[in-house]
């Protein structure tokens, strides 16, 4: 058992958390982030996993609703600020920003 959770560790500080993630913990005037490592990369690993969820969906309102892709993330950014909300208020734009790179440029209007 302890062999697990030792690799468990091992396996989460192999996470690569991007700069940009990084940033929305930390304050203005300081280097480091107020959320230890193991919250850091598990708020991260959310996000992430939100982000990628929503590719199919973003595209599914896109294609079905016949709008831009900048309206579909306007509706899913809304969408993640409803209460009880899963992620905060800068993480949800994070997670916008992150779904808008997967799902690449926008076709033409």
């Amino acid at each position: 058992m302890g062999l697990q959770y030792s690799r468990t560790m091992s396996d989460e500080s192999q996470i690569e958390i991007p700069p940009s993630f990084v940033a929305l913990y930390v304050p203005p005037g300081r280097i480091k982030p107020t959320l230890a490592r193991a919250e850091l990369s598990a708020r991260y690993e959310l996000c992430e996993d939100m982000a990628q969820m929503l590719v199919d969906t973003a595209r599914t309102l896109e294609f079905s609703l016949g709008i831009t892709q900048d309206d579909v993330l306007q509706r899913v950014g809304q969408g993640l600020r409803v209460e009880p909300a899963v992620v905060n208020e800068s993480e949800a734009g994070w997670v916008i920003t992150r779904l808008a790179e997967l799902l690449g440029p926008a076709g033409p209007g």
